[in-house]
C-alpha cells in the first residue's frame, strides 16, 4: 500500500510539473485546479484525469464560490466538465440546455449562461471571468486559454506540528503553495527551516495522514535529495557532487570549498584549499592571484586581474588579434600560416595562376608560393602551378594539384612513405598512409594533409628572376674571360723559360766541341818531336 502511494505521488509530481498550474484551492476532501495551458476540450479531460480527477463540474453555490477565487484577474476561457450528449443539439425546454456533466447527474443550484445558441456544433461549455463567471457554449475542438480541474484525495495530512522559531513552507504535489491550508492531499511537502539557517532543518512528504521525512522512496521526487538519491538494499540515501560534503540534515549539500578559487583546488585530508597555476601567488583571501607575462592584476593582492594586449608587442608577422590570456595571429590576402609556426605567414595561391608578389622598388624580384613557377609577361609577373607529376615522383598513379601532388597506388597495392608502391597481400588497410601536399602522397580513397619533406619538388623550380638570371650570365662571362687571360699568360710564361734553357744548351755544347779540339792539336804538336829524335 505504501509503495503503491509512493507511485501515486510520483504521478502526481510529474504531471504537476508538466502543466502550467497557477492557482488551486483545497476544501474537504477535493482540490480545484486552475491551468493556463491551451487545449482543446478532451485535451483538458485527459489532462485532469491524468491527475486522477476530472474537469471541474459547478453543481452546487461552493463550487461556483471557488470558480470565481480561482478565475479572479485571470483573461480568457476555461473548460469546464459540461458538454452535450453524443448526437444530441442545445434544447431551451432542458435542464442546463440539454447539456451534462462529465461526472454525477444533471443536476446544478445555478447557472451563468451568456446567451442560448441552437448550433449543434457547440457541443462543450466554457467559463470566463466574464459577469459573474459566465458560461459559453464551444467547439469541442477550440483551443482556449485554460482549463479546471477537480480531484478528490483520501488520508489527507494535517498541519506539521512545529516550534515558534521554525518556518514553515507547504506545497501541494501539483506544485502551488498551501501555507494557508489546514489539512493537504497525499503528496504535498512541508520544509522546515530555523529562522536565519542557511539550510533547511528538514523534508517531508504526506503518506497515508503521516509526514514521512526525507531521503524516501528514490523513485518520487529524487528521494527529496538536493543534488541525487540512490538506493541499495531498500535503504535510500542523497549523495552531492565531488567535493560537495553531505549536510547534517541528509537532503542537502555544503556549500563546494572550491567555489571561489581563481585557478584550482586541491584536496588536503578533510579540507580543501585553493592553489595557483605557475606564475601566480595565493592573494591574503585566499582565493589566488596572478602575476604572469598574459595577465596583469590591477591591485596586488586582489583577484582581480584584467587581461594584457600582447599584440602592442608585435609577435605576428601580419596582423595580431588580442584575446583573454593570449593572441592569435593571421595573414593578408594571399598568404596563409604556417602551421609549424603560427605567427609567420607565407605565399598561397589556391589556383592555376596568381599574380607573383614583387618587390615595389624592383619589379623583377619577385616570388611565389612553393609549388609554382614565376613566368614574365609582356606587362606583369605571375606565378604558374608547377606540374610535379612530370617529374615522376610517384611510383604508380600521380595527380596534380595546386601547389602540390597526390600520389596514388594501383589496386591491390598500398602506399609507403608517401610515395612507393608495394603489393598488399589481401591487407589493402594496414600501413597505408595518406598526404596530400607539396611533394606529397595519397591513396585512393584516403586524403590528409600533413607537411611531408620528400622528395620537396616544390623547391626546384627555379625562383631566379630575368634580371637575375642575365646578372648570373655575365658573372659567368667575366669569369672565363679570366680564366682564359690567366691561362694564356701562364702558357706564355712557359713557352719563354723553355727556349732560354735550349740556347743554353746549344751554347755549352759549343764550347765543349772548341775544348775537346784544342785538346787533340795540342797532343799531336807534342808527339811530333819525338818521331823526329828516333
Amino acid at each position: 500500500m505504501r509503495r503503491a502511494l509512493l507511485l501515486c505521488a510520483a504521478v502526481l509530481w510529474r504531471l504537476g510539473e508538466a502543466a502550467v498550474s497557477r492557482r488551486e484551492l483545497c476544501a474537504g476532501s477535493k482540490c480545484y485546479a486552475v491551468f493556463q495551458e491551451s487545449r482543446d476540450f478532451p485535451g483538458a479531460q485527459k489532462s485532469c484525469e491524468d491527475f486522477g480527477g476530472h474537469l471541474l463540474t459547478l453543481q452546487s453555490l461552493r463550487t461556483q464560490e471557488i470558480l470565481s477565487t480561482l478565475l479572479d484577474g485571470l483573461g480568457g476561457r476555461y473548460w469546464i466538465g459540461l458538454q452535450l450528449q453524443d448526437g444530441r443539439c442545445p434544447d431551451r425546454a432542458s435542464q442546463l440546455f440539454g447539456y451534462t456533466w462529465v461526472v454525477g447527474d444533471g443536476a446544478t443550484d445555478s447557472t451563468s449562461w451568456s446567451r442560448f445558441n441552437t448550433d449543434c456544433s457547440l457541443e462543450c461549455v466554457s467559463v470566463s471571468e466574464e459577469g459573474n463567471s459566465t458560461w459559453w457554449q464551444q467547439s469541442c475542438r477550440d483551443k482556449l486559454q485554460g482549463y479546471l480541474c477537480q480531484y478528490s484525495f483520501q488520508e489527507p495530512c494535517a498541519r506539521f506540528p512545529v516550534n515558534e522559531d521554525v518556518n514553515v513552507d507547504y506545497t501541494t504535489a501539483t506544485g502551488f503553495s498551501a501555507n494557508d491550508w489546514e489539512v493537504f492531499p497525499q503528496g504535498s511537502i512541508v520544509v522546515l527551516q530555523q529562522t536565519d539557517a542557511k539550510h533547511l532543518t528538514s523534508k517531508y512528504i504526506c503518506f497515508s495522514s503521516n509526514w514521512a521525512q526525507a531521503p524516501w522512496n528514490c523513485g518520487v521526487m529524487k528521494g527529496g535529495c538536493e543534488h541525487k538519491c540512490v538506493s541499495q538494499n531498500r535503504q535510500h540515501s542523497c549523495t552531492c557532487p565531488t567535493g560537495q560534503p553531505l549536510h547534517a540534515n541528509k537532503i542537502t549539500c555544503e556549500e563546494d570549498p572550491c567555489a571561489g578559487c581563481a585557478h584550482k583546488c586541491e584536496n588536503e585530508g578533510d579540507t580543501y584549499a585553493c592553489r595557483c597555476d605557475p606564475g601566480y601567488t595565493l592573494a591574503a583571501d585566499r582565493k589566488g592571484s596572478c602575476s604572469d607575462e598574459n595577465r596583469e592584476c590591477l591591485n596586488k593582492g586582489f583577484t582581480e586581474c584584467v587581461d594584457m594586449d600582447e599584440c602592442v608587442s608585435a609577435p605576428c608577422e601580419h596582423h595580431c588579434t588580442n584575446s583573454p590570456g593570449s593572441y592569435n595571429c593571421s595573414c593578408f590576402d594571399g598568404y596563409i600560416v604556417i602551421p609549424e609556426t603560427p605567427h609567420k605567414c607565407k605565399l598561397h595561391c589556391g589556383k592555376a595562376e596568381c599574380p607573383a608578389e614583387c618587390d615595389p622598388n624592383n619589379p623583377y624580384q619577385c616570388d611565389c608560393p612553393d609549388g609554382y613557377i614565376l613566368e614574365e609577361r609582356q606587362d606583369e609577373m605571375v606565378c604558374l602551378d608547377f606540374n610535379e607529376c612530370e617529374m615522376f615522383y610517384c611510383e604508380q598513379g600521380c595527380e596534380n594539384t595546386y601547389g602540390g601532388y597526390v600520389c596514388s597506388c594501383n589496386a591491390g597495392y598500398k602506399l609507403v612513405d608517401q610515395f612507393k608502391c608495394r603489393k598488399t597481400d589481401g591487407d589493402t588497410d594496414k600501413d597505408t598512409d595518406g598526404w596530400e601536399g607539396s611533394g606529397a602522397a595519397t591513396t585512393p580513397y584516403f586524403f590528409t594533409t600533413p607537411s611531408v619533406k620528400y622528395p620537396e619538388p616544390t623547391r626546384r623550380p627555379s625562383k631566379v628572376t630575368a634580371g637575375g638570371l642575365l646578372g648570373i650570365i655575365v658573372c659567368i662571362v667575366v669569369v672565363i674571360l679570366v680564366l682564359v687571360f690567366v691561362v694564356h699568360h701562364i702558357l706564355r710564361r712557359r713557352g719563354k723559360m723553355e727556349s732560354a734553357g735550349a740556347l743554353k744548351a746549344r751554347r755549352d755544347e759549343a764550347h765543349d766541341l772548341q775544348q775537346v779540339t784544342t785538346n787533340k792539336n795540342e797532343k799531336a804538336a807534342s808527339e811530333r818531336p819525338l818521331k823526329q829524335d828516333a
